[in-house]
């Protein structure tokens, strides 16, 4: 099979931890473990968040008085795929001595009239305090809006439209290689009034550029890996329950965080609407059963199927 799959920023640092390089490593060599035996048995493309990282280098940037301006969020992209792919490299590499590795930097198109840079939402780096944050947005232009029970800061997040080095990736995977790229969604760009690529202020949804990308490769299951177990139906209440196994249709009845988990389940329900592919939303470490379908949400196009370990009408006949 051909898969792709897409860790999230999150699993590869928690909210609990310093974000110190050591912490992040141990986490990138957590996750290949998790990963290694997929890559023994299918082809994988594996794209990663940058969400605490590139926070982490924009409060870095800002506060660095020998620049005239900080860095833009295109560019801190940019470092955030070379730092995390280095580390995903290197680890699969050791994992992996029997395949070639490959970590590129990868650039997203979007369009310049999307109408996110008018209504940023995207969370990137640490959590606060609200007075905190609401101090940090007066201070710096930011905007922040509440992430569950905190504060973090918000950027645009234009959708993807086209992963710029699609074709040589999927070379890669044709010559047998592990692919690691689209880290952070891709490096945001457009094309301006000459055609030329140019960087734009912004963090792209790295899980809807995976759905893309998995798309344009022609893969036969997208996967999109976490810190949480399942896509829950009533999410932060006590009633809150997992949704196990279901279609496009069913899931996009529930209604989804548009800062969190919103976008994940856009991801697998367009991947599986546009292709009759598998998607699935699981816990990292559960990664080879959620491809057996033994654990997450797994989404797939319609017949027979499961909610919560509930036979459903059609099930029955």
């Amino acid at each position: 099979m051909r898969i792709v799959v897409a860790l999230g920023g999150n699993a590869l640092l928690r909210r609990d931890q310093q974000p110190d390089a050591s912490v992040q490593l141990s986490n990138v060599r957590a996750a290949v473990t998790a990963l290694a035996p997929l890559a023994r048995r299918h082809e994988l493309v594996i794209t990663h968040g940058n969400g605490p990282q590139v926070g982490v280098l924009a409060l870095q940037s800002a506060a660095d008085r020998t620049l005239t301006r900080p860095y833009p969020f295109d560019v801190l992209g940019a470092e955030t795929q070379g730092m995390i792919g280095y580390w995903l490299l290197q680890s699969l590499q050791n994992a992996l001595p029997e395949r070639q590795v490959c970590a590129l930097l990868n650039q997203t198109l979007v369009s310049a009239a999307d109408p996110a840079f008018a209504d940023p939402a995207k969370f990137v780096g640490p959590v606060y305090g609200r007075a905190e944050a609401e101090r940090l947005a007066a201070e710096r232009g930011w905007t922040v809006r509440p992430d569950g029970t905190h504060w973090r800061r918000v950027v645009p997040s234009p959708r993807p439209q086209r992963v710029v080095e699609t074709r040589l990736i999927r070379l890669l995977l044709e010559s047998g290689a592990v692919a690691v790229c689209a880290g952070g969604g891709g490096v945001p760009v457009i094309r301006d009034d000459h055609g030329q690529l140019t960087g734009v202020e912004a963090v792209v949804d790295k899980d809807l550029t995976a759905a893309l990308l998995a798309e344009a490769l022609d893969a036969d299951a997208l996967l999109l890996l976490t810190d949480v177990a399942h896509v829950y139906r009533g999410y932060g209440s006590p009633g809150a329950e997992p949704i196990r196994r279901t279609t496009p249709a069913a899931l996009r009845a529930q209604r989804f965080p548009a800062g969190s988990m919103g976008p994940k389940v856009d991801a697998v329900c367009r991947f599986v609407e546009l292709t009759g592919g598998t998607a699935a939303i699981g816990a990292l470490e559960e990664a080879h059963l959620i491809l057996d379908g033994a654990a997450g949400t797994v989404v797939t196009p319609g017949g027979p199927h499961r909610e919560d370990g509930h036979d459903t009408a059609q099930d029955r006949t």
